[in-house]
C-alpha cells in the first residue's frame, strides 16, 4: 500500500510548511506567520482541488527536490521558475505517479515559489494552523532532507489553467503605506517619504523588509526618545535609531518600541515578499 506523504530529498536555502497563518493570536505574543505571497498559495490550492487555506510549501530559490509516496496532483505558484518531474520540465500543475520525483529550480523575478499538493500538507497544527513561524518557533520546523511530510484526503477537484501567469517584480516596487500612528515623530514624513528612495536590504526575511536609503530623521522634540512598547502589525514600517526603515511582515513580533511612521496595506504586502535584495523600492504615503 502507497503512502500519501512527499519525501524531502533536497530543500535548497529554505523550505517551510505555509498555509494563511494564525491570525487572532497577538494578544499572546504569537504572530500570524502563514504565506508571504497568500495568493499565489490560493492559486497553487485551487489548481490541485484544494481548499485556499490548505498548507503547502514555501520554496525560497527554489533547490527543493521531493519524491512522492502515492499518485497526487501538484502545481507550482510564485515567480517564473522551472519545474522538473524524472528531470523532464512540466507545466504546472502536473500529476505525480508513486516514487516521482519533482524539483523546482531557481525561480526568476522574485523569491519565493509555492508547492501545493492535492490533499495538502497534514503535518499537526498549532493554534489552528500549520504554518512555520521562524521568529516564536511554532510550526513545523524547517524542511530537511529526510522529512516524510504527510497529505491529507482528497476532497476536490483540480482546477486546470491554459496560462499561469508568473509572479514578477520589477526592478523598482511603488509601496502605498498610511501614515500613522507616530508619523508626528518625524520631520516632514509625507515629502521625506514620497521624496525618498531605498533598496532592499539582503539582511530581510520573513520578520521584514529591511531597507537601506536616506534616513527618517526624527524631529528635535523626539531625538532620543524611545516608546513603551506597544503593539505592532503586519506592514508596519517600523524606524530604528539609525533612521533605515523595517516594513514587518508575517513573522514580526506582536510588540516593538521603535515609532511605526506608517503602515503598508494587506494588498500590497505580497510584491514585498517577493522583492530580492538591490530591488530598489519607494513609498507613496497616504493621509
Amino acid at each position: 500500500m502507497t503512502s500519501r506523504s512527499l519525501t524531502v530529498l533536497r530543500t535548497g536555502p529554505l523550505a517551510l510548511v505555509q498555509d494563511l497563518g494564525r491570525p487572532g493570536h497577538a494578544h499572546l505574543g504569537v504572530p500570524p506567520s502563514g504565506a508571504l505571497d497568500p495568493p499565489s498559495l490560493r492559486l497553487a490550492n485551487r489548481l490541485v482541488g484544494n481548499p485556499e487555506d490548505a498548507a503547502g510549501l514555501e520554496v525560497l530559490l527554489g533547490g527543493l527536490v521531493v519524491r512522492a509516496g502515492a499518485s497526487c496532483t501538484v502545481a507550482v505558484t510564485g515567480p517564473s521558475a522551472p519545474v522538473l518531474v524524472g528531470g523532464a520540465h512540466r507545466d504546472s500543475p502536473c500529476h505525480l505517479r508513486p516514487g516521482d520525483e519533482l524539483a523546482i529550480g531557481a525561480p526568476t523575478g522574485g523569491l519565493r515559489c509555492y508547492l501545493a499538493v492535492s490533499g495538502g500538507v497534514a503535518t499537526p497544527p498549532e493554534l489552528g494552523s500549520r504554518a512555520t513561524d521562524l521568529l516564536s518557533g511554532l510550526g513545523p520546523a524547517p524542511l530537511a532532507p529526510g522529512d516524510e511530510l504527510p497529505l491529507g484526503a482528497v476532497t476536490g477537484v483540480p482546477v486546470g489553467a491554459d496560462v499561469l501567469p508568473p509572479v514578477r517584480v520589477g526592478d523598482e516596487l511603488a509601496v502605498p503605506v498610511h501614515l500613522g500612528p507616530r508619523d508626528d515623530w518625524f520631520d516632514d514624513p509625507v515629502g521625506r517619504l514620497r521624496a525618498g528612495r531605498w533598496t532592499v536590504s539582503e539582511r530581510s526575511n520573513r520578520v521584514g523588509v529591511r531597507l537601506r536609503g536616506p534616513a527618517l530623521d526624527r524631529t528635535d522634540r523626539h531625538r532620543g526618545r524611545e516608546l513603551p512598547s506597544e503593539g505592532l502589525v503586519t506592514g508596519a514600517v517600523q524606524v530604528p535609531p539609525d533612521g533605515q526603515p523595517v516594513v514587518f511582515l508575517a513573522d514580526h513580533p506582536t510588540t516593538g518600541g521603535y515609532p511605526v511612521i506608517g503602515v503598508v496595506p494587506t494588498d500590497a504586502l505580497p510584491l514585498l515578499g517577493q522583492a530580492r535584495p538591490g530591488t530598489r523600492l519607494r513609498f507613496h504615503p497616504r493621509g
